[in-house]
């Protein structure tokens, strides 16, 4: 039993790390931009205009996607603990 139990609790850390990979991964090849972005800082000339509109786009991105995994995983703490009790 103890054995069993210790394999899932590494089997979960792995899967946690890949999945970390992951999401790391994927907001590093972002490129977000809206139309009206895009035809204001269109053209050779403004190229580092329109990547820092970029990186600001992302960012604010980020947060709402932030502050739903933090509340998914406090609701997630509640219940496993809410299960431990019982």
């Amino acid at each position: 039993m103890y054995t069993k139990n210790k394999i899932q609790k590494s089997n979960y850390k792995f899967q946690s790390f890949i999945l970390g990979i992951c999401i790391f991964l994927i907001g590093i090849s972002v490129n977000a931009q809206c139309a009206m972005c895009r035809a204001a800082l269109g053209g050779d000339s403004n190229i580092k205009k329109a990547e820092a509109v970029n990186d600001g786009i992302v960012y604010l991105m980020v947060i709402p996607y932030l502050l739903v995994l933090i509340i998914g995983y406090l609701i997630y703490r509640m219940y496993s603990k809410k299960k431990k009790a019982v």
